[in-house]
């Protein structure tokens, strides 16, 4: 482990050193590290330094990928929400575990990684299932190099799920015709069973284009005039009670202008509520959820309630989730500007508006051509 003297010196009158530490790398190949540095016993501390680093680097190719996942949810549990976090532990349970869990980093050659998507495609998993597994075993692999237990991210090498008999774009939406329908068979079930809770909540939806969660959280003190702060968001598909939280990401975080037509819906829903108190003994509360007043929704019977107005409406059934798709693809196809769209949606960048919904933006090409062929 030598240690050379140079010929120079610094402005403090220090020699310069070269420390110079041989090794065996784990393949047995024979490599050295050279760094300079001024003054004799520095660069004795520097050879100490560059000594313990060499003896205590791990063989990190061999690290198990159980041991991988538990320090990588370890460090990405302070960056992201409850919701996600037990959805990331899901996947990695169900489709990750069984069948790489106990191999190490060096071992996920392409034909590994390949074998294990074979092993997913005899699960009869839908599509996005199988992506969402494959962009978490992709993650935890990333997150890996940023560590430099690998040099490269092994799941780079090979392709992501493609199925010939799934859509790529699995998105459902009303047009406007048909949520008229809708939403006209959604009263009559209103004013029937006297329960506006779903009605209130569904047109909420379609009108704002704001997520499940979101719309949950809503209460009347975040509700200004027909301005709609979204603020929170509660999960209902965690352990336990309601989780409330704040939105996606920071850009979640919006105000919503709301059209005159669901301004009105709010305004009859917050009479009822108020007599409602009234009838029930208890003090009405701008605290109060907009729809459930106590306690939000169940998931469940949202979906019941969907199945039978979609029904009652003489409409094919959409998720709840393509209440946004519907809201989003009536202002894509509206012409509003894709950045308006964006940010009513709470997309942290129109880079992923354009990804989601750039098959339901209407063809420029021949404003294109017609725009090139004045230019003479």
């Amino acid at each position: 482990m030598p240690i050379y003297k140079l010929n120079k010196k610094n402005e403090n009158g220090q020699n310069q050193y070269k420390v110079r530490v041989n090794y065996t790398d784990k393949d047995g190949n024979r490599k050295a590290v050279c760094r300079n540095i001024f003054g004799k016993s520095e660069a004795k501390e520097l050879e100490r330094q560059l000594l313990a680093e060499i003896n205590t680097v791990p063989d990190t190719a061999d690290i198990k990928i159980s041991e991988l996942y538990k320090e990588y949810m370890a460090a990405t549990k302070p960056e992201i929400r409850k919701t996600t976090y037990d959805k990331k532990a899901s996947l990695y349970e169900h489709h990750i575990e069984p069948f790489l869990a106990d191999k190490t980093l060096k071992e996920l050659t392409p034909k590994l990684l390949t074998d294990w998507k074979l092993y997913m495609e005899d699960k009869g998993m839908r599509l996005v299932s199988k992506r969402n597994a494959f962009a978490q075993l992709k993650s935890m692999l990333s997150y890996a190099v940023t560590m430099e237990y690998i040099s490269i991210n092994p799941v780079a090498k090979i392709s992501n799920f493609k199925d010939s008999n799934e859509e790529e774009n699995n998105i459902s939406f009303y047009t406007p015709e048909e949520f008229s329908k809708y939403k006209a068979a959604a009263l009559e079930i209103a004013k029937e069973t006297g329960n506006y809770d779903y009605y209130t909540f569904l047109c909420t939806l379609y009108y704002t284009g704001c997520r499940k969660g979101e719309c949950h959280a809503l209460r009347w003190s975040r509700i200004d005039g027909n301005i709609i702060y979204i603020k929170k968001s509660i999960s209902q598909k965690t352990k336990g009670e309601d989780t409330e939280t704040l939105p996606k990401n920071k850009s979640s975080i919006r105000a919503i202008t709301a059209p005159t037509p669901l301004i009105e819906i709010l305004a009859e829903q917050k009479e009822r509520q108020k007599k409602y108190a009234k009838i029930i003994g208890a003090e009405w509360s701008e605290d109060f959820f907009i729809c459930g007043m106590l306690q939000p929704l169940r998931d469940t019977t949202i979906d019941n309630e969907n199945r039978k107005i979609a029904k009652a409406a003489g409409l094919h059934h959409i998720r709840i989730h393509d209440f946004r798709h519907s809201h989003a693809s009536l202002l894509i196809n509206a012409g509003i500007n894709i950045l308006e769209v964006s940010k009513r949606l709470g997309h942290s960048t129109t880079d992923q508006t354009l990804k989601t919904y750039a098959h339901l933006f209407p063809s420029e090409e021949s404003k294109a051509l017609s725009v090139l062929n004045n230019v003479k």
